[in-house]
């Protein structure tokens, strides 16, 4: 399977309603080793351009939905957003320290990495936007072919990501 047939099935396996709010997904394939990832929107939808140089075809599709989570982050509605911040706040608070990838759990330490930052609205939105996105991206990885939890403490808790994807099942069905 060549890397944009997966990203493609990837695509794919977006619920419709996903689908809807960010318009159609067009990918840009990048040679270019290093050079991440990335996506804006257009008058025709969502354009995200991906490199693939020296990244896995599997892991290039994670990236296209990742994308995918973050602009649909921008087009949430208050009450989504504040949904998801009620839910994150209820992880932080039940001591939950894990994350469902290493760029939310990323944010996640930087906004409890102190009182200043644990008390910045800033910080939180950017933790939550970040826990966001890649919640859409495991959501939708779930629906395109089996996957594994990870399990430790630097991993999300089964009983919290499983709420997550309720949530993610409610707000974007299939």
């Amino acid at each position: 399977m060549t890397e944009f047939g997966m990203i493609e099935e990837a695509v794919g396996a977006l619920p419709e309603t996903i689908a809807k709010r960010v318009g159609p997904v067009q990918v840009r394939l990048e040679a270019e080793p290093g050079f991440g990832s990335q996506w804006r929107r257009t008058e025709e939808g969502l354009e995200v351009t991906v490199a693939t140089g020296s990244v896995e075809e599997h892991d290039a599709a994670l990236e296209v939905l990742l994308c995918v989570g973050q602009a649909l982050w921008e087009v949430t509605t208050p009450a989504e957003r504040e949904e998801w911040l009620r839910v994150i706040g209820e992880e932080i608070e039940a001591g939950v320290e894990g994350e469902i990838d290493e760029d939310a759990l990323g944010e996640k330490r930087a906004l409890l990495g102190g009182q200043v930052s644990a008390a910045s609205r800033r910080r939180l939105l950017r933790y939550a936007g970040a826990s966001f996105a890649s919640t859409v991206a495991e959501y939708v990885h779930s629906r395109w072919h089996e996957v594994t939890v990870r399990e430790g403490p630097e991993h999300l808790p089964e009983e919290w990501l499983r709420k997550r994807w309720q949530m993610m099942e409610r707000w974007f069905p299939h």
